[in-house]
């Protein structure tokens, strides 16, 4: 007697994800397909089940007492591998249509799980359009990205939900051209409502999600000046999670943003070293023009700078914040250069620079596995795990 393949496997646990089942076999399959997207093998088995996939959309945006939850959670297994994008808008094409409004749903009890599905999806080109069409179509009288903005920034906006993957949804769609418009519009206050979240203490995934949108929207160099003067004033919200517990000379001291000064002897930066090195890229960015190096100089950068270098653990963070530097105290570039995004580089020159990069991240990872080798402290008394 044979057995059963992986893929008639698959297909027989379609009829129990069916609207309508028994709520324990539904949960069961449910469960199943959960656990199948753990694995590569599985994620590429349930791939080519194209009736099963629409199956489990449909439980996902299902109210009780249907297993919406665990389903949302395979879809977030699935949406994580890029390869399987295709399958699943094929099964579905309305997906990120139909999680958009489960995600934005102040009510919706996994509306984190359909968050987390979308900042998946949206990595990719082909998603993120279907996202902003999505977002466009939104009810009128508030555009669907004003209701974004709106739920990531408000606290208790869903009280079941935290709603921390919005941040990196945020990220992807600013690194589209309308969406940089949108929240670089001046009369919307959008950025504004942003920056507080610079420093957000309860999730690394919202915090990294607001800096990288930032960081995107920093790109934009005609609004730097805007940025970086009082009516949105962005530079202390970059530079405060880079900032320690220095206690810097008065002279030093009231080179800085008052909010960057006498901080409290327990302060500590930012944790996450992503999230160090986009800020630090983001001010990078700030510099490209002759405007932007002059205010981000005048406000006392350098001197956070200096200290993170001197305290930076990852070498590949240690090296963007030493290019930075660089751009503070060095010359000023020749006249008609002075807008670092627009020069043109010569290929050699660009290939030179490719193969000097290169090398520096060949550098850091050999240092980063030096590290990683290194013996640790141990706890007096601890029990080796």
């Amino acid at each position: 007697m044979s057995e059963t393949s992986p893929k008639a496997e698959a297909a027989k646990l379609l009829p129990f994800l069916a609207l309508g089942e028994r709520a324990d076999l539904q949960a069961a399959a449910a469960q199943h397909v959960l656990a199948l997207t753990g694995s590569g093998p599985g994620r590429t088995l349930l791939a080519g089940q194209t009736a099963l996939l629409r199956a489990l959309v449909e439980l996902a945006v299902a109210p009780p007492p249907a297993p919406a939850r665990d389903a949302a959670r395979a879809l977030v297994n699935l949406a994580a591998d890029p390869g399987l994008h295709k399958p699943l808008l094929a099964a579905e094409p309305r997906l990120p249509v139909r999680l958009l409004g489960c995600a934005l749903d102040p009510q919706w009890p996994w509306a984190e799980e359909a968050a987390a599905v979308l900042a998946n999806l949206s990595r990719e080109p082909v998603p993120c359009a279907a996202l902003i069409e999505a977002l466009a179509a939104a009810e009128p009288g508030e555009s669907g990205l004003e209701r974004l903005v709106r739920a990531l920034c408000t606290p208790g906006y869903n009280a079941r939900a935290p709603l921390h993957y919005l941040g990196p949804v945020l990220s992807n769609l600013s690194q589209r051209p309308a969406t940089r418009a949108f929240l670089l519009d001046r009369n919307r206050c959008v950025v504004q409502r942003l920056l507080p979240l610079t420093q957000y203490p309860d999730s690394s995934v919202r915090r990294g999600g607001v800096v990288g949108t930032l960081r995107n929207c920093c790109f934009e160099h005609r609004h730097h000046e805007w940025l970086l003067g009082p009516e949105v004033d962005v530079l202390p919200f970059l530079l405060l999670p880079l900032a320690g517990p220095e206690d810097f000379s008065e002279e030093e001291m009231e080179r800085l943003p008052v909010d960057l000064q006498y901080l409290p002897p327990d302060k500590q930066r930012e944790p996450d070293a992503d999230i160090r090195k986009m800020l630090i890229e983001t001010i990078m960015l700030l510099t490209a023009t002759a405007p932007g190096r002059k205010q981000v100089r005048d406000q006392g950068a350098y001197l956070i700078l200096r200290e993170l270098h001197s305290w930076e653990p990852e070498p590949d963070v240690r090296v963007t914040c030493e290019k930075l530097i660089q751009v503070l105290i060095g010359d000023e570039p020749e006249r008609g250069l002075e807008n670092l995004l627009e020069v043109q580089v010569p290929e050699e020159v660009e290939r030179q620079l490719q193969q000097q990069d290169h090398q520096e991240r060949e550098q850091c990872e050999r240092e980063q596995q030096e590290l990683e080798l290194g013996p640790e402290p141990q706890a007096e008394g601890a029990v080796p795990t």
